[in-house]
């Protein structure tokens, strides 16, 4: 099967490395696979890592993420070309600007068969009423040229529903597969990782990886460190990631003193040996499709604490594997990450428990799931033929 993805960009992040797994899984399986995306704003590094894992990539220049009406408009009539000079059996779209202007150029384009993951949505977390209004308009409007909308969680599904999205028989829930196997094997050990990182075995580590932006929520993070020190003095947080909240966080631990137990490290292509140092791996988002790196943490071991939005609380198996809290609280983040400071075994309970888990979200299990989805297509095609 000739397959075209369309993603608006190429960067350090969890739709990027679920897209880019994702094609080197479905090409590995035989599917001729093109990866198109937006040549501005993609890094050269993750479009040359994409390229070693097996991957044809494309790069579009006026494909940006960002509204652009002029460039938006040359970014249709080139995919509409392109679709028409690969001919594909099917078009896959990804995340919310790559999903509509993917989606109308295989219409326009004749495309057979069109898949679409949002890889989570911007319903909430992002911006105003107004502008949120638009979107959901416009995901209304492109489900009706989708074959099959592809979402990370069963939560997710749900709340395209609850705004009345697509109709349910077009959901498919394929998680974000992470290569859980090859994560165990060449992370390095809690010693090593620790010595890198200057951090004593001592030291209760909690970890946040992400971009360094409001909808990650690390200022709540950094807000509940007082309250973690009064009770768990060895606490430290690194936050593995760079990004516009960068000063901004730092200057809020200074303001409360906590400057000392907080290190920001910078993007990094690779946050195993980051989480090898953890004792914690905490996410208080805003907004979550998945949270990709839970199941990265859990895989190591790590007992994960995340905000009850999107699908985290379908990742985190509540008191089993986690803990799952409130958003918006950074006195609930807080106390949970006081309960595991003090309680090693519970630490250890729900640190165990984290790689069974884990193995729900898992390559395996994720590209399994999406050739199903592509078999289906084929032979729905093909009956109609």
């Amino acid at each position: 099967m000739k397959v075209v993805h369309v993603i608006t960009r190429l960067t350090l992040g969890g739709s990027t490395e679920n897209t880019v797994l994702s094609v080197a899984s479905l090409a590995g399986a035989g599917h001729d696979c093109l990866l198109v995306a937006g040549a501005e704003q993609s890094e050269p590094a993750v479009v040359g890592a994409a390229r070693a894992r097996g991957c044809r990539v494309e790069l579009m220049r006026s494909l940006v993420r960002q509204p652009s009406p002029i460039r938006d408009v040359r970014a249709l009539v080139g995919l509409v070309r392109l679709f028409r000079r690969e001919r594909p059996h099917l078009v896959h779209t990804h995340t919310s600007k790559a999903g509509f202007l993917g989606r109308l150029a295989a219409r326009l384009a004749g495309v057979p068969r069109v898949v679409h993951t949002p890889h989570g949505h911007v319903f909430y977390g992002y911006w105003g009423p107004s502008r949120t209004a638009l979107f959901v308009a416009l995901e209304r409007l492109a489900a009706r040229w989708t074959d099959t909308i592809v979402t990370l969680t069963p939560r997710e599904v749900e709340e395209h529903l609850e705004r009345r999205i697509g109709r349910v028989e077009q959901y498919a829930v394929v998680p974000s597969g992470v290569p859980t196997a090859a994560l165990r094997a060449t992370a390095p050990s809690r010693a090593a990782a620790r010595a890198r990182l200057g951090l004593g075995p001592g030291a209760f580590v909690i970890v946040g990886v992400g971009r360094l932006v409001p909808i990650k929520g690390f200022d709540l993070l950094v807000a509940a460190l007082p309250a973690l020190l009064a009770r768990v003095p060895a606490a430290h947080v690194v936050l593995v990631g760079d990004g516009e909240e960068r000063a901004a966080l730092e200057a809020r631990a200074a303001a409360l003193g906590v400057a000392g137990r907080l290190r920001i490290t910078g993007a990094v292509s690779d946050v195993t040996g980051h989480l090898a140092a953890a004792d914690v791996l905490a996410a208080p988002s805003r907004n979550e499709g998945m949270g990709r790196v839970l199941v990265e943490a859990m895989a190591l071991g790590l007992p994960v604490v995340g905000a009850a939005v999107g699908g985290i609380p379908d990742v985190i198996e509540d008191g089993g594997c986690g803990l799952v809290v409130p958003p918006e609280d950074p006195a609930a983040l807080a106390e949970a990450l006081v309960d595991l400071g003090v309680d090693a075994a519970l630490r250890a309970k729900l640190g165990a428990a984290a790689p069974r888990r884990a193995e729900a979200f898992s390559t395996a299990v994720a590209g399994a799931a999406m050739a199903s989805i592509y078999d289906g297509l084929v032979r729905a095609q093909g009956r109609r033929r």
